[in-house]
């Protein structure tokens, strides 16, 4: 089963087969980037951002963290009455992360993070 707003075939994410040579060599340097750099756009395409990236690998995030001070500040203004809305926000609200990486085949590799 594949995780909750995650687009179908996304189990196997791998380019199309022109990433590859031709003659079944493993990729080089250049191809093993331009391989990551579709993996980021198709994440991109799908609502993550990147948070950090360096030549084989990238850190990609979906979500945003929540503002716990602004919260306080609202609940303290309304006499507690925001309590429920700030409960509500940090039990729903979630952070994922994803590290993708190319291995020396050309294979996309992804490993959730915390």
């Amino acid at each position: 089963m594949r995780p909750h707003g995650e687009p179908k075939g996304w189990g196997a994410l791998q380019p199309p087969p022109g990433y590859y040579s031709a003659d079944g060599r493993p990729p080089d340097e250049a191809q093993r980037v331009l391989i990551l750099d579709w993996a980021v756009n198709q994440r991109i395409a799908a609502g993550w951002r990147v948070e950090s990236r360096s030549g084989t690998q990238v850190v990609m995030v979906r979500g945003t963290p929540l503002n716990h001070v602004l919260h306080a500040l609202l609940m303290v203004l309304t006499c507690f009455l925001w309590g429920v809305v700030w409960l509500v926000l940090a039990l729903t609200n979630k952070v994922e992360r994803v590290a993708l990486t190319v291995d020396a085949q050309g294979h996309v590799i992804s490993v959730n993070g915390p």
